[in-house]
């Protein structure tokens, strides 16, 4: 009996898993992103809580408020349990099953049957023992199955960081924006009020015979073009406020003390150092997912190809049996069995290879997602970052023109203080200035927006040698070897 279990160990140990073994695909992947980087290293003090960049005390709060009470984040903590438990279910198939019977019975038999009855009519009868159940992985069938939960455990883990970076993004794209559309409230104010006492002034110009009616009626068309973008930016701030209670599980938030924040006051984050494309792999949770997934298909294959070789269980039992309660333990009453059990599929009209095929196809989804993953992770870096650099020189075009209507409106101000113009000259370069004031508080909430989008590209931080700030590296479910997961083994 030893050498025989000896034996199987051995025959078990040497049995290759049927199947493709997993190897990570080569990519031909760029050596630097097609947009060119800003050389910022002196300020790449870089933090994996990438929305800490802003340096923006509420915004902080936001964030931990949606990873504690988000609903999203909460659906997928219960998928991963669920991925956890799968994962130790098909982990369990590879030991034997072990369970303890029992059983007692009291039996009448006929005395009036054509036989004559030698024993007691009534009688009891006892039974006792261990049963084991112990299916031999011959073609690695649940090596690939606990490959698979594997996989898919980490799958589910990486889903979770996706969901993370993509709800951090949204409560940081949703805040800047609500501070943005403050700005340009109060931009615009400013700008009402300028443009209502250009009004009244126009008025009393008309009074006085020194104006037309075109002239105020131009001014009432510009105060309530004003009054309706305020109403705009009004219904805008509201709508991010919502979203943003949304997002952080307090449906009853309030920010006013945003109301008097000005956007330009927070700080933008450096653009990453150029090199950065290798690192994107091991960085972005979507496509670690998507490769969990596709070593997953992977070795669903192996599973459907050892559905077509016979499936060998040892079975097994021991204990005792006896019409007295109390002869139970006694040697006498010892009873074992042993067996082997056999599964051979015969004919099932292509039943079995047609589960075969559908797994292959099903990992070439798995390689072909993968890649679509990679590719459109580089084209959203790539969008970020020239959509981050245009917006920085836009900005600057801006400060430079909000710069140049300021002094405008001193020149203009000092003139009238002079008595060398009307009051109408200052009014008209304070709606300039306020114009211009305008526009950038836009442009700099469009840089804010774009560099969160370069974060979320990017799948997090960055460290200050231009590495990314990767999560743990998980360990290779796959088993060793040298096989690609185009290469049908077995």
């Amino acid at each position: 009996m030893k050498k025989l279990s000896i034996l199987l160990l051995l025959m078990l140990s040497s049995c290759q898993a049927l199947g493709p073994n997993y190897l990570r695909q080569v990519f031909n992947l760029p050596e630097k992103f097609s947009q060119p980087t800003i050389n910022e290293t002196s300020e790449n003090t870089a933090t994996k809580a990438w929305w800490k960049h802003y340096q923006d005390a509420k915004l902080n709060e936001l964030v931990e408020l949606s990873l504690k009470n988000n609903t999203d984040i909460q659906l997928a903590v219960a998928r991963i349990e669920e991925a956890d438990a799968s994962m130790r279910e098909v982990g369990a198939s590879l030991f034997p099953e072990v369970s303890l019977s029992a059983d007692a019975t009291r039996t009448k038999v006929t005395e009036l049957g054509a036989f004559p009855v030698f024993i007691a009519p009534i009688r009891n009868n006892y039974t006792f023992g261990f049963n084991t159940n112990y299916e031999l992985d011959f073609w690695g069938k649940l090596r690939r199955a606990k490959e698979a939960a594997t996989a898919n455990a980490l799958a589910s883990r990486y889903s979770k960081q996706t969901v993370e970076l993509t709800l951090i993004g949204l409560v940081s794209s949703n805040y800047l924006q609500l501070r943005g559309i403050e700005a340009q409230i109060a931009v615009t104010k400013d700008n009402q009020r300028s443009r209502q006492e250009s009004l009244n002034l126009t008025q009393r110009r008309l009074d006085g015979g020194i104006a037309s009616s075109l002239e105020v009626s131009q001014a009432e068309v510009a105060v309530s073009n004003l009054n309706a973008q305020l109403i705009e930016l009004n219904r805008l701030r509201a709508l991010s406020l919502h979203q943003l209670a949304v997002l952080t599980g307090v449906l009853d938030l309030n920010l006013d003390e945003v109301n008097q924040a000005d956007i330009r006051a927070l700080p933008i984050p450096p653009i990453p150092p150029a090199g950065l494309p290798s690192a994107l792999l091991e960085n972005r949770p979507d496509i670690r997912q998507a490769e969990q997934t596709l070593i997953a298909e992977n070795a669903q294959i192996g599973i459907s190809k050892a559905a077509l070789y016979p499936s060998i269980s040892l079975t097994g039992s021991y204990g005792g049996e006896s019409l007295e309660l109390g002869n139970l333990l006694k040697s006498g009453a010892r009873i074992w069995t042993l067996g082997l059990g056999l599964d051979l599929p015969i004919f099932d009209s292509g039943r079995r290879k047609a589960r075969v095929d559908q797994a292959t196809a099903r990992q070439k989804q798995a390689l072909a997602q993968y890649q679509t993953t990679i590719q459109n992770a580089f084209r959203e870096v790539n969008d970020a970052l020239v959509t981050r650099r245009l917006n920085v020189e836009r900005e600057q075009s801006l400060a430079a023109s909000e710069a140049s209507a300021k002094k405008a409106l001193v020149v203009a101000e000092n003139r009238y203080k002079a008595g060398y113009s009307a009051y109408l000259e200052v009014l008209d370069a304070q709606r300039v200035h306020n114009d211009a004031a305008l526009a950038n508080v836009q442009a700099r909430q469009a840089t804010s927006l774009a560099s969160v989008e370069l974060f979320k590209a990017l799948g997090g931080d960055w460290r200050e040698n231009g590495q990314f700030e990767t999560a743990p590296t998980s360990t290779n479910t796959a088993p060793s070897n040298t096989e690609s997961v185009a290469t049908k083994a077995n």
